[in-house]
């Protein structure tokens, strides 16, 4: 060992020792911050799908590759990162000794071979990343960036860490083969052969180049300890155990969508006839209040701003930045995290836990943020503004984007179930929906009497559950499809439609309610499980004495298709629940139903989000329409699952939207650009936002918004909708 060598090895040891041991540190504080949070034993369970999740969004990238250029450059940095932490440790042997190596697997070609390529192909997608960082700083020309809010020089901090480690890595390479002490052949490793030609033949150069290598992820190392909010950095390592514990690892969409996560306390759903709000958590009103998932959720955002690209919200200019809610909630935690470590926290009651000893030590900025309310506006010094919370939609954009599975809805709803529950805090418009539901059993508070009426003039007989013997499918009608004027016209067509393909169907008639999702989704969950246990028990009894297989409901509403499907299990209504457009294409393709007059004008179709993001249903619509119109269906810029919110999930529908664009405007623009003339949807909530937006850019007369329903019907039996337009005023 040359002197330099001994410098070296000295050096690398000590700002390693000093890394580690601030990881160390680092790591424990993680941990520590996360285990404030509530119990959830969920997350245990079904550990063979969760590793196959794991792997599969992982090393197959499933979720990255969505945005196919930037997948496949993160790839090939996840697997240089990974394989070559191998190199630095090796570069502790060659600080050493020039010709050091790592033991065993050093000198077989395949393992340079490897490294090589790997190393290429890192370096490739680097550049890539910092090229695209850059092209979409939050500073350029020409509107909001995903990285807005982002902390920009952690992400450069990065990326240029792992540009340099590359370097040094093919730069010592090149220096073994200068001094004629690499031990691979050409074939297997061009680039470092190519460079040691250039390079002098120094042979204290190798451990130079080791050393400066080491120091450069060391560094990293440090910096990442000393900022553990440094999400960027931080889920290289906890993205793993993120995705391992997401709520549904089978689910083939995002974790949190479909059904909301039930409401708990102390890792258990809450059972409203026993519940005490003074012993029992409702909602979330402190951020210790989230459990450890939740935590864990928040520690895990890389800030990559793929849930801001495609939120409703912020690209209409509201305040709500999926990305920056997450990244309010962590620096709130972690910043809060000294206080409760302590024993500080307030009980359900707002009292203090800690005594004064326990908080006589802390730092003054700890106790100032303890005393942040959660939901707060810029007076009160609030964690998250109120007009950020009620500007979701619920509609899963930001959820089915993330790559390391945040359940960004879950956590919104639960911080609005304490607002509306506790605070009685929400918009008040809502409140009329919400005493409608109560005092009426609907949104609009329409006479229950007149839930039949959409039957009338129909010419066949729509029966009624006890009045037939048998039926294959229970028709759930919805509030909206018995009350609303345009949506009845949806009711009329797909009964119509069920009745001219011999499917036999019942109604429950004035036996149904709302399924509660609106009181769901704005955060009132007292009110969903009062009408949601009144409609299993009323269903159930429906369907006596059959196996689920046979217990079918068809629904034309997708927030009612979801949430029989979806929640109502959570209370025991196990039913098998398809959207009507899959019974539509099924009956279409069956030839039990036969178009014979294509629609002209060409069609364009807009994805509802809680039938396509939430349950995955993309392909019958199409194929109904595919079998109804002439020429090809045009598709929006944003369909399928990147599909834009027509801004009426989450109870928005009873919300005025009085921040920015209005979100259905921006959803017609994008549609009457495709020049279709005719808008077809797949959910009464999606046809009356598209049809106001229609009428406010007064193309009325021009562009119509209808159901698939009605465009197939049309299609089946065009002497008897001849002239059926839905643009009609809504009712009520």
């Amino acid at each position: 060992m040359g002197s330099v060598q001994i410098v070296t090895t000295i050096l690398a040891a000590a700002i390693t020792a000093v890394a580690v041991w601030l990881a160390v540190r680092a790591v424990m504080k993680m941990v520590a911050v996360i285990r404030l949070g509530q119990p959830d034993p969920q997350r245990f369970t079904d550990k063979g799908a969760r590793t196959k999740t794991v792997l599969a969004e992982t090393a197959g990238h499933t979720r990255m590759l969505r945005w196919s250029v930037v997948g496949a450059a993160h790839w090939f940095v996840m697997v240089a990162f990974i394989v070559l932490s191998l190199l630095v440790l090796e570069a502790y042997f060659e600080v050493v000794s020039p010709g050091g190596g790592l033991p065993v697997v050093g000198h077989w070609t395949v393992f340079g071979l490897a490294t090589e390529l790997i190393g290429v192909f890192g370096l490739a997608g680097i550049l890539v990343l910092m090229a695209i960082r850059l092209r979409n700083r939050p500073t350029r020309p020409g509107g909001r960036s995903r990285f807005t809010g982002s902390t920009m020089w952690q992400g450069y901090f990065v990326e240029w860490v792992v540009l340099l480690v590359l370097i040094f890595g093919f730069l010592i390479r090149g220096f073994k083969v200068a001094t004629d002490q690499f031990e691979y052949p050409v074939w297997a490793t061009p680039v470092s052969h190519a460079l040691g030609g250039a390079l002098p033949a120094w042979e204290a150069g190798v451990s130079v180049a080791a050393l400066i290598k080491i120091a450069i992820s060391m560094t990293w190392l440090i910096v990442i300890s000393l900022n553990v909010t440094m999400g960027v950095a931080w889920h290289r390592f906890l993205a793993f155990p993120n995705i391992f514990f997401k709520r549904e690892p089978a689910k083939p969409a995002g974790s949190g969508l479909g059904a909301l996560r039930p409401m708990m306390s102390e890792g258990k759903p809450l059972d409203f006839e026993e519940a005490d709000p003074e012993s029992d958590q409702f909602g979330v009103a402190q951020v210790e209040q989230f459990t450890w998932k939740g935590l864990l959720d928040f520690s895990t955002c890389t800030e990559c701003g793929r849930c801001q690209s495609q939120c409703p919200a912020w690209n209409t200019g509201k305040p709500l930045s999926p990305k920056l809610l997450v990244l309010s909630l962590r620096d709130h935690a972690y910043a809060k995290a000294p206080y409760l470590l302590a024993g500080g926290g307030k009980d359900l009651t707002g009292e203090e836990k800690a005594t004064a000893a326990q908080l006589a030590h802390l730092d003054v900025l700890a106790l100032a943020e303890a005393d942040k309310p959660l939901i707060g506006g810029a007076e009160e010094g609030g964690v998250i503004d109120p007009d950020v919370l009620w500007s979701c939609t619920t509609c899963g954009a930001c959820v089915e984007q993330c790559p390391v599975d945040i359940e960004h809805v879950d956590h919104i709803v639960d911080m609005r179930r304490y607002q509306v529950l506790i605070e009685s805090s929400f918009p008040s418009e809502a409140g009329v929906m919400l005493r409608n539901l109560e005092n009426k059993g609907n949104p609009w508070g329409a006479p229950q009497n007149t839930r039949e009426d959409w039957t009338k003039g129909l010419g066949f007989e729509v029966p009624r559950v006890g009045e037939v013997d048998d039926f294959e499918y229970l028709f759930w009608v919805g509030c909206a499809g018995a009350f609303e004027d345009r949506a009845k016209k949806t009711t009329r067509a797909v009964a119509t439609l069920l009745h001219e393909a011999g499917v036999s169907f019942a109604i429950l008639g004035e036996g149904e309610t709302c399924t509660g999702d609106p009181a769901r989704r704005i955060g009132n969950e007292f009110v969903f499980q009062m009408l949601a246990q009144q409609n299993v028990e009323t269903l159930n009894e429906a369907f006596e004495g059959r196996e689920k297989s046979k217990r079918k409901i068809v629904a034309t509403c997708p927030h009612c298709f979801n949430t029989l499907g979806n929640e109502y299990g959570q209370l025991g209504g196990e039913f098998e629940v398809v959207h009507h457009t899959q019974l539509l294409a099924h009956l279409v393709s069956a030839g039990k139903l036969t178009p014979v007059q294509p629609v002209d004008g060409g069609v364009t179709y807009h994805d509802p989000c809680y039938l396509g993001r939430h349950n995955r249903v993309f392909a019958p619509p199409r194929e109904v329409l595919g079998s109804s119109v002439r020429g090809e269906l045009t598709e929006m810029p944003r369909n399928s699952e990147r599909s834009f919110c027509c801004g009426a999930g989450g109870a928005r529908m009873w919300m005025e939207e009085k921040i920015g664009k209005r979100i259905n405007v921006d959803r017609v623009e994008e549609a009457m650009s495709t020049g279709a003339k005719t808008i077809a949807v797949g959910c009464p909530f999606c046809s009356t936002m598209l049809n106001d937006g229609v009428n406010g850019k007064g193309a009325g007369e021009q562009v119509e918004v209808v159901d698939v329903a009605s465009v197939l019907l049309r299609s089946v039996k065009p002497d008897q909708t001849h002239g059926d337009r839905e643009a009609e005023p809504v009712a009520g």
